[in-house]
Formats: C-alpha cells, sequence, structure tokens
C-alpha cells in the first residue's frame, strides 16, 4: 500500500482517483496543484487539496508519491514540467497500468497512465509521462518513448516508433516500420504510412502534412 498526491483537481485527476481507489494497491491521501488555483474549502473528492509549493511539509517525498496523470496541453509539455518539477522536489512517481490492459513483461517508465483494453505485444517499451488512453493497439517491437498522449483505438503497427512529446488522436493507424518524429500530431482517423517530420501535423487517409507547426496547435 503506498500514499499517493494527485496532481490537479480536473477530469484526469478525478479519473485517476476513480482508478486508483477501485483497481490498484495505491490510496489517494490527497490532491495538489498550485497555490493560485486552490479550490474554496480545499477539498475535491472528499479529500485535502495542497498548495504544490506547500505539499513537501504536508505530504513529504519520504512518505508520498506523487502521480500527475494531465492533459496533452501544449503538446504534453505543460504535463512535463510537472513531473519534472515534482522530481525535483524529490518525489516517486507511480504508473497506473489498467488490470483490464493486456501487457507481457514490457518495460513501462513512471507517471503512465494506460487505461483499459489497451493491448501492449511483447517488446515493446512505454517511456515516462505516457497516457495511453482506452483501447488501443501497441504492436510488438515498437517503441513509445517520453511525454506522449495516444488517445483511443489507436493501432501502432510492429517495428513502430512514436517520438517524444507526440499526440495521436482517436481511431489514427499507423504502418508497421515507421517512425513518428518528436513532437508530431496526428489527427483522428489519419492513417500515416511513411515516417513523419518532426513537430509537424497530419491528417487524411493517407496522412498528408499541414503547413503548420504542432506547436501553433491550441491543445
Amino acid at each position: 500500500m503506498a500514499n499517493v498526491v494527485i496532481f490537479g483537481i480536473q477530469d484526469y485527476a478525478e479519473l485517476a482517483h476513480y482508478y486508483l481507489e477501485h483497481d490498484s494497491p495505491h490510496e489517494v491521501a490527497a490532491f495538489c496543484v498550485n497555490r493560485a488555483y486552490l479550490p474554496e474549502g480545499a477539498t475535491f473528492r472528499g479529500l485535502p487539496v495542497v498548495a504544490f509549493e506547500e505539499v513537501a511539509r504536508s505530504h513529504p517525498p519520504s512518505a508520498f508519491s506523487f502521480f500527475a496523470p494531465m492533459s496533452p496541453k501544449h503538446m504534453n509539455r505543460d504535463r512535463e514540467r510537472v513531473y519534472l518539477e515534482i522530481k525535483e522536489h524529490g518525489y516517486e512517481l507511480i504508473s497506473y497500468v489498467s488490470s483490464k490492459a493486456t501487457r507481457f513483461d514490457n518495460p513501462i517508465g513512471d507517471n503512465c497512465f494506460i487505461l483499459e483494453d489497451n493491448t501492449l505485444q511483447p517488446f515493446t517499451s512505454i517511456g515516462n509521462n505516457v497516457v495511453l488512453w482506452s483501447g488501443n493497439h501497441i504492436g510488438h517491437h515498437g517503441r513509445i518513448e517520453d511525454h506522449v498522449t495516444v488517445t483511443s483505438h489507436v493501432v501502432m503497427s510492429g517495428h513502430c516508433t512514436i517520438g517524444a512529446y507526440s499526440f495521436l488522436g482517436v481511431n489514427a493507424t499507423l504502418r508497421d516500420g515507421i517512425s513518428i518524429g518528436q513532437g508530431s500530431f496526428i489527427a483522428m482517423a489519419t492513417a500515416v504510412t511513411k515516417s513523419t517530420e518532426p513537430w509537424s501535423v497530419y491528417k487524411g487517409n493517407p496522412a498528408t502534412k499541414l503547413a503548420m507547426s504542432s506547436t501553433d496547435l491550441k491543445i
């Protein structure tokens, strides 16, 4: 049993609380936000909400772990910033992998949020701070790097690499043996048949590169 502090008080945090309480050995002790975002009453889901600037005093890293399952805003870089700040405070970050996901001996990093009905085939690794929403196929001999979001019903065929900070929309499909460049935004229902360029946006079937950077997107 490990006591966990969850960063955030919005949808991702509320879902994380539910999953941890109902499908993990972890017990959630508190929520945490930056001081400017403390809610009235400083409680959420019946638990205290602590200012991040003061959390080490009330919930020290010697006794508590952290979980920061945040949204992919700004191509996952907001989540990366919080992840690194938590580590700088000396906390261990847990990962949640649903008991209803299919996995083998896949290496999985910290602060990952892997929901139900994901299939992780053998010889595929998952980096740090990765979100796999429900129902994805993660093919054999592949790699997902750090700070990636894969939404739902994405098919990643075998021997693929998904670069750090990438975002894959619902029902995207990756052909086997390709690399998704760092910071790629793959729109929903996009069929990617060739490797992508870093910090680019792709949509369509077959995928077409748009004349914009993924850093310009307001997600």
